[in-house]
């Protein structure tokens, strides 16, 4: 029991934190200038990277003991969304944020990472409320 609310925990702070995200913090981007942007999102990075770390080494950490203990369809699916959410931030989005703390921003990279951001959203509220499901029945 401790483990499933303490990895439902994991899961529900990462959809709140990625909705956050999408709604608040990438939008605000667009409202800073260059030399601004750049200040901040070095800090925003380095102070995010504290709440998203721990968080996302956690789901996945639960998600293979998981799959060690039961192989079930949702344990798999589980494991399946966490490694598609593992791979699109580091091949979309840490290039992405490595290029707006270098300095090298236009307008439509700021539109981009919050119109591919979407599928980070949409994954993370899936995979939470997938799991939820899975806990309840």
């Amino acid at each position: 029991m401790l483990f499933t609310t303490a990895s439902l925990l994991v899961d529900f702070g990462l959809t709140v934190l990625i909705w956050m995200v999408q709604l608040i913090i990438y939008p605000s981007f667009s409202h800073y200038s260059l030399k601004e942007l750049v200040k901040w999102h070095r800090k925003y990075t380095k102070l995010i990277s504290y709440l998203v770390g721990p968080l996302m080494l956690s789901q996945l950490a639960f998600a293979l003991w998981r799959i060690t203990e039961t192989i079930t369809f949702f344990d798999s699916g589980s494991l399946l969304m966490v490694f598609l959410i593992w791979g699109i931030t580091i091949l979309q989005f840490v290039p992405r944020h490595r290029n707006i703390s270098r300095g090298r921003i236009n307008k439509q990279l700021l539109v981009d990472i919050v119109d591919k951001n979407w599928s980070r959203t949409a994954m993370w509220t899936l995979l939470f409320l997938w799991n939820v499901v899975e806990h309840l029945f």
